[in-house]
Order: C-alpha cells, then structure tokens, then sequence
C-alpha cells in the first residue's frame, strides 16, 4: 500500500485529555482507531486507553490481511466494549468509565469502519464528503427525523446526550459498521472525536488538505482552527487520518 496517515491530539481548554488515538500499521493493512473518554463520567482517560490497548491488541493479533474484515470490526469492539465494562464493577452506574470510539480498517484496497457514540468517520474525496458515519445520539434522531436542520444541531441543548457507548452496561452497545468501500487515489479517511467535527463544517473537512501538502500540518490545522472556534470552551479534539496513494 501507498499511504500516508497523520494523528493528532489536542487538550483544548480542559484540563486533562481523555481522548486516545492511534493508527498500526501491519503487511499490507492499516488500522486508525479514535477513542473519546466521556468527560460526564469518572476516569474517561483510563476508559479510553482500555479500550485502545483492547483495539490495538486484536489488530496486531489478527493475521494480514484480515479475512473478514466486519466480523473483525464486531468482535473487536466487543470485547474493548467487556473491557471497559470491566472497570465499571463495583461502581454506581453514574460513576463508571465510559468512552465513544470510531475505528477503520484499510486493506486490498478498501476500507471497513465501524463506531460506537458520536466518534466520527469521514471519507473525503475530490474536496467534499463522500461519506461519513451516523451518531448515536439524540440529535441525530432529530435531525433524521426532519425535526431539526443540520444548522440547528450545534445549538441544540442535546447536542451532547449520547445514546450508547462502550463501558457502563455490560450489554454489548449498539455498533454501526460499514459496508466494503472501496478506495480511489487520493481519498481521505479521517476519523474524530466530537471535539473537532461539532466546531466545523463539512467544507472544513473537505477542502482540508491538498496533494502538495503534508496531511499531518493539514490535520494539525484544522484541529487548531475547532479548538479556536470553541475558544475558550474547547473539549479535546482528537483526529486520525490516512490519505490512500494506491495499492
């Protein structure tokens, strides 16, 4: 494969970031993953590093490339799902650990996502939004449902109410994983936490970055532009990144 990936991982104005992000890479497959601890519940940070080693694990363990790929999707984010579950025994259901997570497999020229929450994928191709993933929230019913406008998602007083997630119930949450999508030179995929997406636009997300500069300055840029925007409220802003070349 010829690509090139970027992460980043940006504070904001809080005082701790919750969030994960990391993108592996094995013979001929690619795997980003980004985990978003739930800043309402106690010990975000150390449910969304559960659930990344968890993530990291079963990719590194899985022989290349992978030979079914959503099946893979669903049993990793099961058992991260049990494993941050697992830090909530004991534990009053306001207090346990939680965390939302969108992750993407790239191989034989294709690419395969899943997510759980408001963790987001986008695939970007020539300058717009090809495609991107559906949150679990309240919102996104809403705004399906033709009662609200995209305009009116930002200001809605749900706009944070998440509707599933991995810890806190030990049934397994509700998960969307995509179909095969198959790539073409030049396609982006960048997956993120609530905390870039909520303070930008799709022509934000479109227009990005181009052929003749690095993705990771590009992914950096933006990550700065929705921190700016949300100044001085900004949650942490995690993205990852992978601009397919060819096979």
């Amino acid at each position: 494969m010829q690509i090139e990936t970027a992460d980043i991982s940006l504070i904001g104005h809080r005082q701790e970031n919750q969030d994960r992000v990391s993108v592996a890479t094995a013979e001929g497959a690619a795997f980003l993953a980004v985990i978003d601890g739930m800043g309402g519940h106690a010990q975000g940070a150390l449910a969304a590093e559960t659930a990344l080693a968890s993530l990291l694990e079963a990719f590194s363990q899985t022989p290349h490339p992978i030979f079914d790929p959503l099946g893979f999707l669903h049993l990793s984010l099961g058992r991260a799902h049990e494993e941050v579950a697992k830090l909530g025994v004991g534990l009053g259901i306001d207090t346990r650990p939680r965390a939302t997570c969108a992750i993407c497999l790239v191989q034989e020229s294709a690419a395969y996502w899943a997510h759980v929450g408001d963790s987001r994928v986008y695939q970007l191709r020539q300058a717009r939004v090809f495609n991107r993933t559906r949150d679990h929230s309240h919102v996104e019913v809403l705004l399906r449902e033709g009662l609200i406008t995209e305009a009116e998602v930002q200001g809605h007083p749900m706009r944070n109410y998440v509707e599933c997630c991995l810890g806190g119930e030990t049934a397994l949450p509700e998960m969307s994983i995509s179909r095969r999508h198959l790539l073409k030179p030049g396609d982006i995929l960048l997956l993120c936490t609530d905390g870039m997406w909520a303070n930008l636009k799709d022509e934000d997300f479109a227009k990005f970055t181009s052929p003749d500069k690095v993705l990771r300055d590009s992914l950096l840029a933006l990550g700065t532009k929705a921190v700016e925007t949300a100044a001085p409220y900004s949650d942490n802003c995690t993205a990852a990144a992978l601009q397919w070349r060819s096979a």
